[in-house]
């Protein structure tokens, strides 16, 4: 695989409108991920299923109505909703009515109480976690939770400040150009070569995985 080095100056060359470092996003310390309360991680989880598929601002802007009709999403009073309850949601024009979604956040619940009761919290459980194996907690998260696969568990990961990686189109080409993968990671044993890339990368620059995905993305033409 090409060094970081020539990685970023090709970046720089191919955006040279562009203020590279202040476009680079930034993850979370531990100590932050693990002062969010468990409610406020089961709604962001929430919210990246409902924006799945569909415009992220649509469903950002129905989110408070998702708020009040899942309780602030406290974990217990989510958990313990009757089938009745998830059943009128349905009918709740105010919100996407898409019912493994709906279903998902109750169950999702259940998944996070028992993660909380063994981890002391959510927040926790995702500081923990070693970055050097993130494509393993987007595994550990798409086993546990309900409609966490593809890339849902990394976004979720990227909206909640944790360190990661995203394998967008412009990435896994970027992968490509620079030897560090050939063709699309789908299977686990592929997403692990792929994040051992991300690991000598991390090494050579000093970076977090979010900027050094970001960094990638551009340095591929459009």
């Amino acid at each position: 695989m090409i060094e970081y080095k020539t990685i970023y100056e090709t970046a720089l060359i191919l955006n040279p409108d562009l203020d590279l470092e202040k476009s680079l996003p930034s993850a979370d310390s531990p100590r932050s991920l693990k002062s969010k309360t468990d409610a406020w991680y089961l709604s962001t989880m929430s919210r990246r299923i409902f924006r799945a598929g569909l415009k992220h601002s649509m469903v950002d802007a129905k989110w408070p109505d998702f708020e009040k009709a899942y309780h602030n999403f406290d974990l217990l009073r989510v958990s313990m909703m009757s089938d009745e309850d998830i059943d009128s949601l349905m009918t709740n024009r105010r919100l996407i009515r898409h019912w493994r979604k709906i279903q998902a956040v109750r169950y999702n619940a259940s998944i996070m109480i028992e993660q909380v009761e063994e981890k002391g919290s959510f927040g926790g459980y995702l500081a923990d976690w070693p970055v050097v194996n993130t494509v393993g907690l987007w595994q550990d998260l798409k086993k546990h939770y309900k409609q966490m696969g593809g890339n849902s568990a990394p976004y979720f990961l990227r909206m909640a400040g944790r360190d990661t990686f995203i394998l967008t189109s412009d990435v896994i080409r970027a992968l490509n150009r620079w030897g560090a993968y050939q063709g699309i990671p789908s299977s686990i044993k592929s997403r692990h070569q792929v994040q051992e890339a991300f690991n000598t990368l991390a090494e050579q620059s000093g970076r977090p995985l979010c900027q050094l995905s970001r960094i990638l993305a551009l340095s591929v033409n459009e």
